[in-house]
Order: C-alpha cells, then structure tokens, then sequence
C-alpha cells in the first residue's frame, strides 16, 4: 500500500476549504489537463456523506472510469472518500481541516494499493506516486487560490449555505 501525505496553508476560513474540496466544480478545474468529468452520480456543486460520483479521466494516454462515495463526514472537519470500482486495486483518501487562527490547515491522506502484481509495484514506484502526489498537489493549489483570492464565492453560492 502507498501512503501520500500533504498539508497545505490556507488563509480562509475552514467551512470554505471544506466546501471547495468537496466540490464536484473545484475537482474539474483542478483536473482541466485530464480531461476529467464526472459522468454519474453527483456530477456538479458539492458532494457528500453517502452520495458517489464517477469520474471518467485520461491518465498516460488511457481514459479511466472511478466511482468514489463520501464514506465518512464531519463538517467541517473531516471527510473520507473510497473508491468502490476504478483502476486501483483499494483507494481511501482522508481529509482533515483544523482552523489555526487565520489559517485553515488542509491535510490530505491519499491511500492506494495497485493491481498487477510486482508490475504495478514497479509502475507505482517509478512513475505513479510522483505522478498523484503531482496531481493532489495542483488540486490543493487551486483550492488555495480560490479560497484565497475570493474567487470561490462564484463556486459555491446556494441558499442552503453560509460563509462567515
């Protein structure tokens, strides 16, 4: 099993970092170059607890379908997405926010086992840990940015939710 680790700095408040990483929206920004879209279950605006998307993406030249589910949820602390059909043989990604002051803290536990024997052992060593660490970390950039920037009023204004 590989374990990524990341922890990014935000400079906006923790019910917006929480949101805008559980945004279907935020998420296809983010993946623009992968050509990635989300092709059933919730397909746009801001996942949760018990809802599944797939996400249907080109990674090295082949287009890969993954269903994930919110499996777990703690607004705005916590939430843990799964993979239950994809290309890895187990995924588990965790991510936990705490406030600090000022600053959001946004840490991200990305767990994944690969299919293929010492193949995809060699595969996953060589080429593709650097490859979703890579991945992951554009995505919590662009989190940052449009935390940051305000820009993410745009994203995830409806009736049901409020900043502070």
């Amino acid at each position: 099993m590989t374990h990524i680790h990341l922890e990014t700095n935000i400079n906006a408040p923790i019910s917006i970092c929480y949101d805008l990483s559980r945004s279907i929206d935020v998420h296809l920004y983010s993946a623009i170059d992968t050509d990635e879209r989300a092709i059933a279950g919730r397909v746009s605006g801001v996942i949760d607890k018990g809802e599944f998307v797939t996400w249907s993406a080109r990674h090295f030249g082949i287009v890969h379908q993954m269903t994930v589910e919110i499996c777990e949820a703690i607004k705005p602390y916590f939430f843990a997405d799964r993979m239950v059909r994809g290309p890895f043989h187990h995924m588990h990604h965790t991510h936990v926010f705490q406030k600090f002051g000022n600053t959001t803290v946004m840490r991200d536990d990305f767990e994944y086992s690969v299919p293929l024997g010492w193949l995809g052992k060699l595969f996953d060593v060589v080429i593709l840990r650097r490859y979703l660490t890579k991945f992951l970390l554009h995505r919590n950039h662009v989190i940052k940015k449009l935390a940051e920037s305000g820009e993410w009023k745009s994203l995830l204004q409806t009736s049901n939710m409020t900043y502070v």
